[in-house]
């Protein structure tokens, strides 16, 4: 059954604003650590490590990854080490923080 809030035990969502842009974020309570993902207005999205950017891009996603993360923030702060050519064409690059990757798609 689905339920029609987004809130349930161990799924969590919330909008970020982020240099006055928003943002959907989503956290999904699993073992060893939660799975993150941030999406923007278009649907281009970061998330954590459990990430599989090779399926991401052969879906034409616009997406990067960061590693290392339980938190929004951790994400923000946290290096992008992989990107989609979707992501690689609107400017996101290895290296840059998830913030500037946001900022970007």
């Amino acid at each position: 059954m689905i339920s029609e809030g987004l809130e349930s035990e161990g799924f969590e969502s919330e909008v970020l604003e982020i240099e006055g842009k928003k943002f959907d974020a989503y956290s999904i309570s699993l073992n060893p650590a939660p799975f993150l993902l941030i999406r923007s207005a278009d649907k281009s999205f970061i998330a954590c490590g459990f990430l599989d950017i090779g399926a991401a891009d052969a879906l034409s996603a616009c997406a990067a990854k960061v590693k290392g993360v339980k938190t929004f923030d951790d994400m923000m702060k946290a290096e992008v080490v992989a990107v989609t050519k979707k992501a690689e064409e609107k400017g996101v690059k290895v290296g840059m923080t998830g913030k500037e990757a946001l900022l970007l798609l």
